[in-house]
């Protein structure tokens, strides 16, 4: 079994779908359940993205499975979440997602070494169609030269 700070859920797709610019570590407001399905890695960040509401980050779309052994108290599994940042990471970050064409992207889910659920987060720009078959290729060449090498030692 998984140690609760051994927990690290990706978001494997956004490297693929944006071109990540500004990288921020993010704290979420989340309630007892959450934590809990956190810690045995029910969670995932597919299709979440951010939101500045009020000069507050918002994340939506966070799936958070229910907690098996919950109650009553168990909560909504994609309720938004509020993100905390300081004031100064949050102007920033609006000030980069006024622009069009910027959003703001989940790459990960981890817990922190005092046990904290945090998320890492990136301003970033989507990427066209031709600019996704350039980093497929990229990734291809990197993958050949990696056996080429493998097989020459």
């Amino acid at each position: 079994m998984k140690l609760s700070r051994d927990i690290s859920i990706k978001n494997k797709r956004a490297a693929f779908n944006f071109e990540l610019l500004d990288r921020f570590t993010a704290g979420i407001v989340l309630t007892g359940t959450e934590i809990k399905s956190i810690r045995l890695g029910k969670a995932s960040l597919s299709d979440s993205y951010a939101l500045m509401i009020k000069g507050e980050l918002w994340i939506k779309n966070l799936q958070i499975s229910e907690y098996d052994n919950g109650s009553y108290n168990n909560h909504n599994p994609r309720r938004d979440r509020k993100l905390l940042l300081t004031k100064r990471e949050l102007r920033k970050i609006e000030r980069l997602t006024r622009e069009t064409g910027f959003t703001v992207v989940p790459l990960k889910l981890f817990i922190n070494e005092k046990g904290w659920a945090k998320l890492e987060i990136a301003v970033a720009k989507g990427k066209k169609a031709h600019d996704k078959r350039e980093s497929i290729k990229e990734k291809d060449d990197r993958r050949q030269m990696d056996r080429y090498i493998k097989s020459k030692l």
